[in-house]
């Protein structure tokens, strides 16, 4: 079968081990993002067994509808909203979902935490510049990091947090809340709270109906005067055009964030990096040579087994 791989940016994914999987294939790589469903499609035309790099293409009707000869679609990493899964099943494609890890992202919030709240970056550039000591950041030690979510990733943040000597604050569901106590943190008593009390914000969130948007402009405002929020979950969580709105007031909090509304971005003059106390970074949460490995060695597994009669993983059985 034709199988093709979308969005390899860095022209890394046949350089992986589990590359391999696939030798003796058609195979085709495509190394930059088609976000035109009719431009993308022309690529694909024979295309029979598509491999996701994790959400970077939206797959839907547009996009399926051109696709006669697509009998699968491999994801690597978990589905989320950028695949219509109810459109896969109205176009007899069958879904086969991969395999996640919270450790490269994980490790990656906490990489980008440390470099926001010390202001790193700036001082690397200042130092460019021929400047000495341009700055001056935080420790860590004694804040207060408020987590929004306590899934996989932020048990790992809230664990990260304790060895750096944090106290840990936990805002999210009743059941996160609840385990986070459990685990011998605190819990926010109400939103309000977890936004006045935190030093230090970091989102982990799913992305869905119920939490697009969640985070609104007042919430940040509630933030103290110097305060860090974090994104590496999904930049949709925050209401569109907030961010900007908190900056643009004068509120002065730092922000460190992994995602955006539209990837990839090549603009320079991008809004957010004309902010000396916002530190971006190119959606790297995932992107780990491990990380890799794993997620596309499921996913090669997972379309080996289509090909070969004994499909997995797949989400919408009734397809097959």
């Amino acid at each position: 079968m034709k199988i093709s791989i979308l969005d390899d940016y860095q022209n890394v994914i046949k350089d992986l081990t589990c590359f391999k999987l696939l030798q003796g294939q058609d195979i085709s790589i495509l190394h930059k993002s088609l976000k035109d469903p009719v431009e993308l499609a022309a690529h694909l035309s024979d295309t029979e067994v598509l491999v996701l790099t994790r959400e970077r293409t939206q797959v839907n009707e547009a996009l399926l509808s051109l696709l006669p000869n697509l009998k699968l679609i491999s994801q690597t990493g978990k589905i989320s909203n950028h695949l219509n899964l109810a459109d896969c099943t109205k176009y007899g494609v069958a879904v086969a979902e991969g395999v996640g890890s919270p450790v490269a992202p994980a490790e990656l919030t906490w990489a980008l935490l440390l470099n926001t709240v010390r202001k790193i970056p700036q001082a690397i550039e200042g130092m460019k510049n021929g400047d000495w000591q341009i700055n001056m950041g935080d420790s860590i030690y004694g804040k207060t990091i408020g987590i929004w979510g306590y899934g996989k990733i932020g048990q790992k943040i809230a664990q990260y947090a304790k060895v750096f000597g944090a106290t840990v604050l936990v805002w999210g569901s009743e059941n996160s809340r609840q385990k986070a106590l459990e685990d011998g943190f605190n819990a926010a008593a109400s939103k309000a709270a977890f936004f006045e009390l935190s030093d230090i914000v970091t989102l982990h969130l799913r992305l869905n109906k119920s939490t697009n948007g969640i985070v609104k402009p007042e919430d940040l405002m509630m933030l103290k005067q110097g305060a860090t929020l974090i994104n590496t979950s999904r930049a949709e969580l925050i209401e569109a055009g907030a961010l900007l709105e908190v900056l643009n007031s004068g509120k002065q909090i730092n922000v460190g964030t992994d995602v955006y509304d539209e990837e990839p971005i090549f603009d320079k003059d991008y809004p957010l990096l004309a902010f000396d106390n916002v530190v971006c970074t190119p959606h790297i949460g995932y992107v780990e040579r491990n990380g890799y490995e794993l997620y596309f060695g499921k996913a090669f597994e997972n379309a080996l087994n289509y090909i070969n009669g004994s499909p997995t993983l797949i989400a919408n059985p009734e397809v097959l």
